[in-house]
């Protein structure tokens, strides 16, 4: 009798990992599932609402409206506006990660320049960014540089804070060994504190994603030629509520769209890092 697996183990055991592969295909579809569902319910019960209720159009439109105008603008909303709303935001949103990042090592190796810097990284955000939007349109002007700025403005903070803060969740036992063996604070820094901060990192640029989205449209209300902004405020000051709500809901599907972009990055490179992390083990 040998020590090899027979063709009836081996068969039960691929059985085993199929049926394993299917539960969590199964439970991720599920859950994708039940989202889409949730949304219909929604969509449903806002058109029956505005139906049963008789609600002027003017002031909340039904889904089915909104669809019919989204269908007729297509061409506006998709070649021209959403392309110039997703540059300004794309554009301020690696700004950001670029200056916050910068701002989030300089305060983590240097204790003076977290006494210098961090205040200031609060008090910018103390002040309401609505305010503070119309000096930035003053600073740079109306056209690209008025509304990165703006982005800028909405995204550079969960940034900051949360690649701030995953640099002093490293584990203290593993810096102490790090210390222990001689490395230098640049390679505690490089090998160590910058693995332990990705997580935390992403979660802020997941959330700046998001933002962006807000802070260019933000900057194309204050003043603008085109992009989605200033399509829906134009809409809205002719009172064409469907073609708001259409601009509003590419606006939406673009926020989710970066966001899910983004969690598709983090995956992909946490994933490299943790076997690059084995492969050196």
């Amino acid at each position: 009798m040998g020590y090899g697996l027979s063709r009836t183990d081996m068969a039960v055991m691929q059985r085993k990992r199929e049926q394993k592969i299917t539960q969590k295909v199964w439970k991720k579809n599920r859950h994708i599932g039940w989202g889409l569902a949730s949304v219909c319910t929604f969509l449903l019960l806002w058109e029956a609402s505005c139906r049963l209720l008789e609600l002027p159009a003017f002031i909340l439109p039904p889904p089915s409206l909104i669809a019919v105008a989204f269908w007729e603008l297509r061409n506006q909303l998709l070649t021209t506006h959403l392309w110039i709303t997703l540059q300004e935001a794309l554009l301020g949103l690696t700004i950001s990660i670029f200056v916050g990042t910068g701002i989030a090592i300089c305060m983590h190796l240097n204790e003076k320049m977290k006494k210098i810097m961090y205040p200031h990284v609060i008090i910018s955000q103390t002040i309401p960014i609505l305010a503070l939007s119309p000096v930035f349109m003053m600073w740079f002007g109306y056209e690209l540089p008025g509304k990165i700025a703006i982005a800028v403005l909405f995204t550079f903070f969960p940034i900051v804070v949360s690649t701030y803060d995953g640099f002093l969740v490293t584990d203290a036992q593993r810096r102490n060994y790090f210390r222990m063996i001689g490395a230098s604070r640049w390679q505690i820094f490089c090998k160590l504190e910058v693995p332990s901060a990705l997580p935390s990192f992403f979660s802020g640029v997941k959330v700046a994603a998001t933002f962006s989205i807000s802070g260019a449209t933000v900057g194309e209300w204050l003043g603008a030629s085109a992009g989605l902004g200033y399509f829906g405020r134009r809409a809205s000051g002719n009172f064409q509520a469907p073609a708001l709500f259409a601009s509003v809901l590419l606006l939406c599907l673009l926020g989710l769209g970066l966001f899910l972009v983004m969690t598709l990055v983090e995956q992909r490179f946490l994933t490299y890092n943790r076997k690059q992390k084995d492969l050196g083990q």
